[in-house]
């Protein structure tokens, strides 16, 4: 779902991209303004429009008048003025979220209200506690996609601005590292592709994936009884098990990284994991026994993302190392085993280069190794 300057499209997007130049919305006054936005506007909607399958604004502008008067009955005719449509279409409209799986109960001849407030990753919901981000002006909302971050990389190649953000309800093939599929089950979880346009070589990407991980640690960090931890280099573990992924891809030359997608995913209210990954995965109720606010968490994942990003870009690699080193209990002295495309060999870690690479001293006596890629897990 996305609005931009109040036009429709399928994302949310509450001002001017990054990507306009100032002078040009302030040259000529008041009408010309105008006039720029609402060309930016067509243009932004006509691209956005065309994502096949994403939440139509009126679905979120409905999930959020109800959900923010959920202790009141919101008259049929204020609904309608909300959501732009006539007064007889509120029904049809109200019956689209029901079928959605919201619990909304009607009241004849007074109109409507939620029965229980929906942990919908709404954007007109999240717009307003991100403002001060980048992740305020685009928020493409999904109940069900293929993959979030094959969306957000079709939006990059598109020319979508930095930190676009795309969410998912429900994942039909999610995808993990090495190509493997990510489970994604309806609502339980934060299926998150954030688009980033970072003035950095290529070179540098793997610190990324860092800052992603920690951003999603000190997050879910709040919601815990214990202390998370971080396998290098996107693995985000609970007790011992693996409760969020993250998946980087980009589109880069040496010199310069085009755009790239942090893909972000988090266990957070699965009441079990399926066979055979309950040996190896958790969610946060698995771990606490309750219930936690997606919305909040994914609020505290991207302000903690908007913060450490801004840190990398103003100091370079070393202060997000420096967390990392302090958060992760493979940064160095931990036993693992690697397996790369060409070998699987054992070692101990012995801390991350400066662009992020993983060194690992080899068991074999064949000296220190950089590992650049390959699973990471704790050896015996």
């Amino acid at each position: 779902m996305c609005e931009l300057a109040g036009q429709v499209a399928g994302c949310d997007a509450a001002r001017p991209p990054e990507t306009a130049p100032l002078s040009c919305v302030l040259v000529g006054g008041r009408e010309a303004q105008v006039s720029f936005l609402l060309t930016l506007s067509t243009m932004a909607a006509k691209r956005l429009a065309d994502l096949p399958g994403a939440t139509d604004r009126r679905i979120d502008a409905l999930v959020t008048l109800l959900a923010e008067n959920a202790t009141i009955v919101v008259s049929g005719a204020k609904i309608a003025k909300e959501i732009g449509v006539t007064r007889q279409q509120v029904w049809r409209w109200v019956e689209k979220l029901r079928a959605l799986g919201v619990r909304v109960k009607g009241h004849p001849r007074t109109g409507y209200h939620i029965e229980r407030v929906p942990d919908i990753l709404a954007p007109q919901l999240l717009t307003h506690r991100l403002q001060g981000t980048p992740f305020a002006r685009r928020i493409c909302h999904f109940f069900k996609a293929e993959s979030t971050n094959t969306v957000a990389m079709h939006l990059g190649e598109a020319g979508e601005p930095h930190g676009t953000i795309v969410l998912a309800e429900e994942q039909t093939a999610g995808r993990g590292r090495a190509g493997r599929s990510w489970i994604s089950e309806k609502s339980a979880g934060i299926y998150c592709s954030v688009l980033l346009r970072p003035p950095i070589a290529a070179v540098h990407a793997p610190v990324l994936t860092l800052v992603a991980g920690l951003a999603a640690r000190d997050a879910v960090a709040e919601d815990l009884d214990t202390v998370p931890d971080i396998r290098w280099p996107n693995d985000l573990l609970a007790s011992g098990k693996k409760l969020g992924g993250i998946l980087t891809e980009m589109h880069a030359e040496p010199d310069r990284v085009h755009y790239a997608v942090i893909g972000l995913g988090i266990n957070v209210n699965q009441s079990k994991m399926p066979e055979p990954l309950a040996a190896i995965a958790t969610s946060l109720r698995i771990e606490t026994g309750r219930s936690h606010s997606r919305l909040e968490l994914l609020i505290r994942l991207l302000r903690h993302l908007d913060r450490y990003y801004n840190q990398f870009l103003a100091e370079g690699a070393a202060p997000i190392l420096r967390r990392f080193a302090q958060v992760s209990s493979y940064f160095k002295g931990k036993r693992v085993r690697i397996t790369t495309a060409v070998e699987t060999f054992t070692g101990t870690t012995a801390g991350l280069d400066s662009t992020g690479v993983l060194r690992v001293v080899r068991d074999d006596g064949r000296g220190t190794e950089s590992v650049f890629s390959g699973d990471v897990a704790e050896a015996s």
